[in-house]
């Protein structure tokens, strides 16, 4: 709260829509995720079943997304927040709305998941999500040019 008694994130309005693919891509690298190819996120973004974004002065600044089969597969994606405003309870609020809409449309028996980054997993377990080792694990590769399949993103740093 500032002095005034004003939240320093209310002139953050969050938005029901993703971003498009530039900013979709801009907020990938500030964020520290894996980068994606132009042609990959063109392909992807029209896929996505529900997407939020969240804009502070006509800039974007944070976005979530699911993706999925919209009956038996739902996925948690693309949670990213700018570096500057991270550690504000920005990531639990885009949470909370891709949360919001999945108990809206998920139909019982389906799948929800999400792969936690580092110490994402605390703030996704609020929102009931489980870690599901030893029962199933991620399994991953990224496609690289060629058909190459590279795991090179999951080696420590």
């Amino acid at each position: 709260m500032t002095s005034a008694g004003v939240s320093a994130n209310d002139d953050i309005v969050l938005v029901e829509r993703f971003p498009e693919v530039d900013d979709y891509l801009r907020l990938r690298a500030a964020a520290g995720m894996h980068p994606k190819t132009r042609e990959a996120a063109e392909r992807a973004l029209p896929n996505t079943l529900y997407g939020v974004r969240l804009e502070r002065d006509g800039d974007i600044v944070g976005m979530g997304r699911v993706i999925g089969d919209n009956g038996c597969f739902f996925t948690v994606v693309d949670i990213a927040i700018v570096p500057e405003l991270q550690g504000r309870g920005l990531g639990k609020r885009v949470v909370a709305a891709l949360d919001a809409w999945l108990l809206r449309n998920v139909p019982p028996s389906a799948y929800v998941t999400l792969v936690a980054d580092g110490d994402a997993k605390y703030l996704y377990s609020k929102f009931g999500f489980v870690e599901s080792a030893p029962v199933a694990v991620n399994m991953e590769y990224v496609m690289e040019a060629g058909g190459v399949k590279s795991t090179a993103h999951l080696e420590p740093k």
